[in-house]
């Protein structure tokens, strides 16, 4: 079965080259050229992944992106911006971007990051995996199998992004990981130094497993290294 993907710019030159650059690759394509039309086609049919410009028509992209993720809308989202600004790609990324390019860039960049977020973001269980029992830390719990997580027996609203954030980290309890471990085992590939983009789904995660995300139980900051997952105290 194809991948499909929605493209949503109002430069029409853009979606018309990345949309013969995506045919080519074998993706099936749905193009909008303002937000309002972008999100309700987001909103009511089913798409692998969205390519989504900031700076849009009626709605611009970080309120597509927005209401999106209030409506339990997890598609991964490929968020472009012609501005290489860190406020607007932090920012992005807070309300649910699972990834930015800056524009310019070529459709062959944008086909390559757009497959490297499919290879982490679509569930490729082995058999081994299968076998293996769910995890447990605390109260929280990850089924490995049914790619779900729950905190206090309620299941978790996830980007798959932010699953697989939860699950390496769980995976690795108690272990320190750098931001450049998690940057290379969750997004495949080097942010040319963009760590912080690991702070923001931290943020999102703790957002979601502590009852206090200001003092957090389960994800704890190694100051100036990065991050663990640990087993909570019963202070």
């Amino acid at each position: 079965m194809r991948n499909k993907v929605l493209v949503v710019d109002d430069e029409q030159s853009i979606v018309t080259l990345l949309q013969y650059n995506f045919k080519q690759a074998g993706f099936e394509v749905v193009t909008a050229l303002n937000g309002e039309v972008g999100r309700d086609l987001a909103i009511t049919k089913s798409f692998d992944i969205i390519v989504l410009d900031l700076m849009l028509p009626k709605l611009d992209g970080m309120e597509v992106c927005k209401q999106l993720r209030q409506r339990n809308i997890m598609t991964p989202i490929l968020m472009l911006t012609a501005k290489d600004d860190e406020f607007d790609k932090v920012l992005g990324l807070e309300l649910g971007a699972d990834d930015y390019m800056v524009k310019p860039f070529s459709p062959r960049e944008v086909i390559a990051r757009v497959k490297a977020i499919l290879r982490r973001t679509q569930p490729q269980i082995n058999e081994e995996e299968k076998n293996t029992i769910d995890i447990k830390i605390g109260e929280l719990k990850i089924e490995l199998e049914q790619y779900k997580a729950y905190f206090q027996d309620k299941q978790l609203e996830l980007t798959l992004t932010e699953f697989e954030l939860l699950l390496f980290l769980a995976k690795n309890k108690d272990r320190m990981l750098t931001r450049d471990q998690l940057l290379n085992a969750v997004w495949n590939f080097e942010f040319a130094g963009d760590s912080r983009i690991v702070d923001v789904f931290i943020s999102h995660l703790r957002e979601k497993i502590e009852i206090d995300s200001k003092k957090p139980r389960y994800i704890k900051t190694i100051r100036g290294l990065g991050y663990k997952l640990e087993e909570p105290s019963n202070e």
